[in-house]
């Protein structure tokens, strides 16, 4: 129940943030009184695995850029989105699978100044969101 909240609320900013399409894996679900409107303007899918929908895109010419907190992340004040970006979101506890952190050309995170050392999968999702359309809009 919990991650089908986060998910919800993810399609809601994301279709505030001009996001048209959501692929989800798993047995994820939106709950629209949750999503509201953004259920209704997003285009979701379901799909087993992820990698794959992650190449075409690279195909398409997108930038695959993770939000996670890796060794190797970029601070996310300092990261200049590409116009075609993909945003890869991990689960709420696990994170991101190292098999597709290892299809990412870029992993971003936020910077944390308290506890808990990570904000909840959809706060951090919209602050992603927030930034990369604050780019595109300047």
């Amino acid at each position: 129940m919990r991650s089908n909240v986060n998910i919800s609320g993810i399609a809601r900013t994301a279709s505030a943030s001009g996001v048209s399409r959501l692929i989800l894996t798993g047995n994820a679900k939106l709950i629209k009184k949750i999503a509201r409107d953004g259920a209704d303007e997003l285009s979701v899918e379901v799909r087993r695995t992820l990698a794959p929908v992650l190449r075409g895109f690279r195909e398409e010419g997108y930038r695959l850029v993770g939000l996670e907190q890796t060794s190797h992340s970029h601070n996310l004040n300092h990261f200049t989105f590409p116009e075609k970006t993909v945003l890869v979101i991990g689960n709420e506890r696990l994170g991101i699978p190292d098999d597709i952190l290892a299809e990412l050309d870029d992993v971003i995170e936020i910077p944390v100044y308290g506890l808990p050392h990570s904000f909840n999968v959809s706060s951090a999702t919209a602050m992603a969101l927030y930034e990369y359309r604050r780019q595109r809009n300047s």
